[in-house]
């Protein structure tokens, strides 16, 4: 019989000690006013727009070969910068490839005369830029369809904006661009389009927004993760305050000024600019030699005199 009780008596020690646990826990917690007084500086102040972002090629252009064959030689390698007009890839056509196979089963004089007598097929580059793909070997065996490699004049920062932001974000805005791999280094750049067909990316609607980097930095490396600060608006020289000392009622916006000599602050009515995750613009309404009052509620832990748990056994009081 004593053994089929266990269990309730278990369940009930249960309860009672996350009563006493929730009591402690509440009784012996007081809210705390702080207090802090500071003045208005006069500082820089922007607002940004954040989002994320992937290094792509502005002009990403695949070379194919004219036609089909085999590669000889490849004269240039990933990251070189290659000029309009320069031979990127040697290559022999069918006819080409099948006549000096042939001529190797003969004699070295055979090789010289066809080599001579029929050319390899160069592939030029259209472009100024760079080589940001090169896969074949020499000996690779290729048609008109396949990519021999892939050229970008410059590489740039591709955003995802949210669609309640994308009417904030206009052609010609600066932006600072933060590498995942490199958190560091930062890069300017400015917006230079923004994409007018919505795409949805994990059932959020965003919208394409081009950066170009004011230099390209050697890091940069195409489909790199990075970040984008876009600068929605930027000041200089304005008076700002802390955002805690901000406060906000049907009437708009006010602070507690401070009166000095232990007298009660008064609320003073104010006008605000814009703000960052810091600081805010103070339009009207305050100067720089006016002192406001920022109140935060911290809790701190009261002393035992404040009451016991009335859950737990208290000692019996001495008799003088």
């Amino acid at each position: 019989m004593i053994k089929r009780k266990w269990p309730m008596y278990l369940a009930i020690l249960a309860v009672v000690i996350a009563i006493s646990y929730t009591y402690t826990k509440i009784k012996y917690k007081t809210p705390e006013e702080n207090i802090q007084e500071v003045t208005p500086v006069i500082g820089d102040i922007q607002t940004v727009i954040t989002s994320t972002a992937t290094v792509q090629p502005q002009n990403r252009l695949e070379i194919k070969p004219p036609i089909n064959g085999r590669i000889d030689e490849i004269l240039v390698k990933e990251g070189d910068e290659v000029k309009t007009g320069q031979v990127l890839v040697l290559m022999s056509s069918t006819e080409r490839a099948a006549l000096l196979d042939a001529a190797r089963t003969r004699s070295p004089e055979e090789i010289k005369y066809w080599s001579e007598v029929y050319r390899p097929t160069p592939l030029l580059s259209p472009i100024d830029g760079e080589v940001i793909v090169s896969q074949d070997d020499p000996g690779q065996i290729v048609t008109s369809n396949d990519v021999v490699m892939v050229l970008s004049d410059k590489l740039m920062v591709q955003a995802q904006v949210d669609e309640t932001d994308i009417g904030k974000i206009r052609v010609g805005q600066k932006a600072t661009i933060t590498l995942d791999a490199y958190p560091n280094i930062k890069i300017t750049g400015e917006v230079s389009h923004i994409y007018y067909e919505s795409t949805t990316v994990n059932n959020v609607v965003i919208y394409y927004v081009d950066i170009l980097p004011d230099a390209v930095s050697d890091v940069f490396r195409s489909g790199m993760s990075a970040t984008v600060s876009i600068v929605e608006d930027a000041k200089r020289d304005v008076l700002m305050l802390p955002l805690a000392a901000v406060k906000n009622n049907d009437s708009g916006s006010y602070v507690l000024l401070s009166q000095g000599n232990g007298k009660k602050p008064i609320e003073r009515k104010i006008t605000t600019g814009i703000s960052d995750e810091k600081n805010v613009e103070i339009v009207s309404g305050l100067t720089g030699e006016n002192k406001v009052l920022i109140t935060t509620q911290k809790y701190k832990a009261s002393s035992s005199k404040t009451g016991t748990n009335p859950l737990m056994p208290s000692m019996p009081k001495r008799k003088k």
